[in-house]
């Protein structure tokens, strides 16, 4: 064939090809003939690349089309921590569980301490080895039934034992100083024998029954607004506390007097006392302090052993020294469990006032913080119960029971690590001494009953049950329309 009649076979093969296409593509309303002319579609062909100026924009880096929304951020992810964070510490029932578990995890960390750090103390008296042990756990399933029955009581009852546990305890610090009925300890002449191994301190009890009466006449004022009035902010309350402080000097028990001062000083803390005669009672108080340790050549000896590094003449920094021993050995992690080396006659009183430092050095550092953990923790509950209350006696008597426990922690540790003088004072709810374990176990339910009177706290136990709980999701089932399910 010529190849002019081959190019024109070739352009009406390509004409027909572009008219069925066109038919194909086009609706059947606009369907119809073709025009006449080349074909529509005739010479279609196909690019490998779109034409300058239609490129399509590049993709973002990282993989993403340009629609993806991007990733929240490290501080985006940090804030939504931090806001979970805080609204669970926020709930009502923080300071509940905060107290319930710190007191019941530091009495079975003291127990367990207390074990470890007499065995040879109770030896060496040709004791069994349990001696201790046994004395302090009859003690703590005392307190843990009184700091049950305490979180149980009302506060009205709270209120109303107030004025008799006062009276009672001045009449046995009282008989603290009667020949044949007070006994001595460690020079110390503030202890009632009762008989057998057992032995009562009066004055352990004073620091809650002048929390619980210095709260409820405080209240009392506060409601009839005489607190304004300098004279019935200090009276009684003020002689009332000295009178306690002087039986307890009486016997020479100095550390115990601290204690109650601090208490004293958080009640007119918390009454707003102004700066003046808030000034004027903390000079007072520590002028008299001054007096008496200046007249003691023991005391003097005690405050000249702060910060000690050797056993100095006559090992007078014997104990404080070796206090940090035992915690400079402990490390990291300590020695393990039962393996101190200062208890065997190294460190005096290892499971009573320097039982911080046999934790030291058989736990290590991270047994003395979590200690530390536990006491900052029942601290800031007491705090937080005190803060959002608007009960009067609740706000005082919180305030006074978590200053009396945190100052005798700060006393306590300030001691072992010599930063304070040694005052004898014992860990709340750890050291060894069931006349100091019973008070502080029930002012520990006291501060379970206060958490559990916070309104957002009752509705929130008020729903755990699980009647009510039951009443309420059938209140919601019936309000449902009847065709849903």
């Amino acid at each position: 064939m010529p190849a002019d009649e081959s190019s024109a076979a070739s352009g009406t093969d390509r004409s027909r090809a572009g008219a069925a296409i066109s038919r194909a593509l086009t609706p059947p309303l606009l369907a119809g003939p073709l025009p006449a002319g080349p074909a529509p579609f005739a010479g279609l062909a196909l690019r490998s690349r779109p034409a300058t100026g239609s490129r399509r924009p590049p993709a973002p880096r990282g993989g993403r089309g340009a629609g993806t929304p991007p990733r929240p951020g490290r501080r985006a992810g940090v804030r939504q921590t931090y806001e979970r964070a805080r609204r669970a510490w926020d709930r009502p029932l923080t300071a509940y569980y905060l107290i319930l578990g710190a007191g019941l995890l530091i009495t079975v960390l003291g127990l367990v301490m207390v074990y470890s750090a007499s065995m040879i103390k109770a030896l060496e008296l040709s004791r069994p080895s349990t001696y201790f042990f046994r004395k302090q756990f009859i003690a703590a399933v005392i307190g843990a039934g009184l700091m049950m029955l305490a979180s149980r009581m009302p506060l009205k009852l709270h209120r109303a034992l107030a004025y008799p546990l006062l009276a009672g305890t001045v009449f046995l610090m009282v008989l603290v100083q009667v020949p044949g009925i007070g006994m001595s300890v460690n020079g110390n002449q503030n202890w009632i024998y009762l008989g057998g191994p057992f032995q009562l301190q009066p004055s352990e009890f004073g620091k809650l029954a002048l929390i619980l009466w210095g709260a409820d006449l405080l209240a009392r004022k506060q409601d009839k607004r005489l607190l304004a009035q300098w004279k019935h902010m200090l009276v009684p309350l003020v002689p009332v506390a000295f009178m306690l402080l002087g039986l307890i000097m009486l016997g020479g028990d100095m550390g115990t007097a601290i204690i109650l001062t601090a208490i004293l000083f958080g009640l007119l803390w918390l009454a707003g006392a102004p700066t003046r005669l808030f000034a004027g009672v903390l000079g007072f108080a520590v002028l008299i302090g001054f007096l008496l340790i200046k007249t003691s050549p023991n005391r003097m000896s005690r405050l000249s052993c702060i910060g000690a590094s050797e056993p100095g003449p006559g090992d007078s920094c014997w104990q404080a020294v070796h206090g940090i021993y035992a915690l400079a050995s402990g490390g990291w992690f300590g020695s393990g469990l039962g393996a101190s080396v200062e208890k065997w006659g190294q460190l005096p009183e290892p499971h009573t006032d320097f039982i911080f430092a046999i934790t030291g050095e058989e736990l290590g550092l991270a047994g003395t913080l979590s200690v530390l953990a536990l006491f900052a923790a029942l601290g800031y509950a007491g705090i937080r119960v005190a803060g959002r209350t608007e009960d009067p006696f609740v706000r005082y008597a919180a305030g006074g029971v978590t200053t009396w426990i945190t100052a005798q922690a700060v006393i306590n540790i300030g001691a072992v690590l010599g930063l304070l003088p040694i005052a004898g004072v014992p860990l709340p709810l750890f050291s060894y001494g069931g006349s100091a374990l019973l008070p502080t176990m029930f002012a520990v339910g006291l501060m379970i009953a206060f958490a559990r009177e916070d309104p957002a706290a009752r509705a929130a136990l008020a729903m755990r049950r699980p009647g009510v709980r039951w009443k309420t999701m059938r209140r919601r089932v019936m309000k449902r329309p009847s065709g849903e399910r």
